[in-house]
């Protein structure tokens, strides 16, 4: 290899992870990515799975340049724009048809097979565990060094971690953690809900769907194979509230009977929301028998993190911003990340070829300028989710959240709707 050319990992292949590598590829820059997981398989990518809605400004323009965006045109139809809200009782306060919402809503699954198929099979290293990042000295080279425990140790002059939540590669960079947020989500989903529960599909609607108080959601987005994925989220101050509560380790059936007879839970809800709740749950566990209910604490990190820069490894995605879905910005930042970090390696490997200098050496600069970029526009977003998350989970947030959609139809000309990522 030159000494001109770089050795860049990835770590992670999500959105932000494949976004990038794909824009790196484009330019004939190498590159490795590295992920955890095995690598699913076109029948896994196929189910349904969480909607994303992408943003002008953002994810699609990434798409964008991934030159992408026709083939995402044509996976963006099985979740409208549209947004119905109502109270606890499924009584609807709002309801529209997202006419006035120009972000598109694409499965996580798709926009992962989009990108996915688009990369070389040779430059993805699934089923590969990050067990540690070390910084060798300049004596010793100044390589960043990834320990995969039996798949081997590679030395990198980049490694970037698009690694997510607990990131391994953050640990290189900062002590800061994930924070626990008050916040428990629960999963299902409801199969082929207009044939089989057709008053239930005509509640949710054809895109987004919320019933909202007591501090707790009910919240639903229509996907592929004509479902319907339904999340529960509870306000609660116990991270550990799944053993807490007994339902850990329970199926979805058996823990229904919990949330919606406990009145600091669903219990409180109306008989409309309860069924859609019942239904959900009892459905989730006749696809997945035996398979215990999917709840998860939510968590963030600190507004505004930072990090001591170094010059062989950065973050982007949830490894540098982690928040909550409650603005929509999630992959959308992420991607928005790769997008212009992709730019400074462009940017540094043509200077560095043209002037026969160290990668490295014209990288430095160019990261520090994206890394504080990026600080600032996560920042924004991330206070944006915070007074959402205010909003929506407040003693009555169907009265604020329809009042929300109220005063964005009164005021057209400027115009901002909340984003949905779930």
């Amino acid at each position: 290899m030159s000494p001109y050319q770089s050795r860049i990992a990835i770590i992670g292949a999500g959105p932000a992870g494949l976004t990038l590598g794909l824009l790196l590829h484009k330019r004939a820059i190498p590159f490795t990515i590295f992920e955890l997981r095995e690598r699913p398989t076109d029948e896994e990518l196929a189910k349904p799975s969480g909607m994303l809605d992408l943003h002008e400004e953002s994810g699609l323009a990434a798409i964008r340049e991934c030159g992408l965006f026709d083939q995402f045109l044509q996976l963006t139809g099985e979740c409208a724009e549209a947004q119905k809200v109502a109270d606890m009782h499924g009584n609807i306060l709002h309801t529209d048809d997202g006419e006035l919402s120009e972000r598109p809503e694409i499965s996580r699954h798709a926009l992962t097979k989009l990108l996915g198929d688009s990369l070389p099979v040779e430059n993805v290293k699934w089923g590969h565990k990050l067990l540690s990042v070390t910084n060798l000295t300049a004596a010793a080279g100044n390589d960043t060094v990834l320990d995969f425990g039996p798949h081997g140790k590679y030395a990198f002059d980049l490694v970037i971690g698009a690694d997510g939540a607990w990131s391994r590669v953050r640990n290189l960079l900062t002590d800061v953690k994930p924070h626990y947020t008050g916040t428990q989500s629960i999963t299902t989903t409801i199969h082929h809900i207009t044939n089989k529960y057709p008053h239930l599909a005509a509640l949710v609607g054809h895109g987004s769907f919320s019933a909202l108080g007591l501090r707790h959601g009910v919240m639903a987005q229509r996907g592929p194979q004509d479902s319907a994925r339904i999340y529960i989220f509870l306000t609660t101050a116990d991270e550990n509230f799944a053993i807490s509560s007994g339902i850990a380790g329970q199926t979805a059936a058996d823990a229904k009977n919990r949330l919606l007879s406990d009145d600091t839970l669903l219990g409180r809800f109306g008989p409309v929301i309860k069924e859609l709740v019942r239904v959900a749950c009892d459905e989730e566990s006749m696809d997945n028998p035996g398979a215990a209910v999917d709840t998860k604490p939510l968590y963030t990190l600190p507004i505004g993190t930072l990090w001591e820069h170094n010059d062989s490894a950065t973050l982007i995605g949830d490894a540098a911003h982690l928040m909550c879905p409650w603005a929509g910005e999630g992959v959308n930042l992420a991607m928005l990340d790769s997008l212009l970090l992709s730019r400074a390696v462009i940017k540094a490997h043509e200077t560095a070829r043209r002037n026969s200098v160290l990668f490295k050496d014209t990288l430095d600069a160019l990261m520090k300028e994206f890394e504080k970029d990026m600080v600032m526009r996560s920042k924004e977003k991330a206070e944006e989710t915070y007074s959402n998350g205010q909003m929506l989970f407040g003693e009555d947030g169907a009265k604020a959240f329809a009042d929300f959609f109220l005063v964005v139809y009164q005021h057209v000309e400027g115009f901002r709707p909340l984003p949905r990522q779930l």
